[in-house]
């Protein structure tokens, strides 16, 4: 368990007011995070405070005021939870890296090169990103973050967000297989004939649909037909 020199201050302002918790830098994040579910251990005082690094403890009046509890557990919770947690160096940048993959992963999935129709490859984005200024927000959800990316992004790379409708009939021997991948991918329309075939009509992102067609063809042997409508 870290120790007050090493720990990572985590704070919440409360109608102005500043509160302060001293909690373990990877348990503290852990917690934040949601992968850690109890609080034992996280924190490295058991204290709120005004200021952790100058030891200003909050009263209890001023607490009660703040959280309608004096309790700490619960006030630390709702610190971790709602609050801001300062990272180490390497956190952060660990974060912001795994964060831009996420980011990059969900542009690739969606967006095509107007210029040809082609998917952008991950490579192409990742380099893309690191060629502009991106506030990319470690702790936010990456999907909140794609359409600002693509603000960016669109000053050197041209990308544009398109979905692709592709019906599908898929052979008696093979339909109830794979309707669970049909399904993943969107279903728009179903029917199922008097032979047990499926004909659907699937409407997913363009620059999946190389992969869609490589997984249904496996999942098929080859034997799916399938047409742009």
């Amino acid at each position: 368990m870290a120790t007050l020199d090493t720990a990572l201050v985590a704070h919440m302002e409360v109608n102005g007011e500043r509160f302060e918790i001293f909690v373990d830098p990877d348990l503290g994040l852990a917690y934040k995070q949601g992968s850690k579910k109890e609080l034992n251990n996280v924190l490295v005082a058991e204290e709120i405070y005004k200021n952790a690094r100058k030891g200003e403890r909050c009263k209890s009046s001023e607490l009660q005021k703040a959280f309608h509890t004096d309790e700490v557990w619960k006030i630390a919770d709702m610190i971790l939870k709602k609050g801001e947690l300062a990272l180490t160096t390497d956190q952060k940048r660990k974060m912001l890296e795994e964060k831009r993959k996420q980011i990059a992963s969900l542009i690739a999935r969606e967006a095509i090169d107007p210029r040809t129709g082609a998917p952008h490859t991950l490579t192409r984005i990742t380099q893309a990103m690191e060629n502009v200024r991106l506030d990319i927000d470690p702790f936010k959800d990456a999907s909140m973050q794609v359409d600002a990316t693509v603000s960016a992004l669109r000053l050197s790379l041209p990308i544009k967000f398109e979905k692709k409708r592709i019906a599908v009939k898929i052979g008696p021997e093979h339909a109830q297989k794979t309707y669970g991948l049909l399904k993943n991918y969107g279903i728009q329309k179903e029917e199922w004939t008097t032979d047990g075939s499926i004909v659907a009509v699937i409407e997913l992102p363009a620059g999946i649909v190389s992969e869609f067609f490589d997984r249904l063809n496996k999942a098929t042997s080859g034997q799916a037909q399938t047409k742009m409508v």
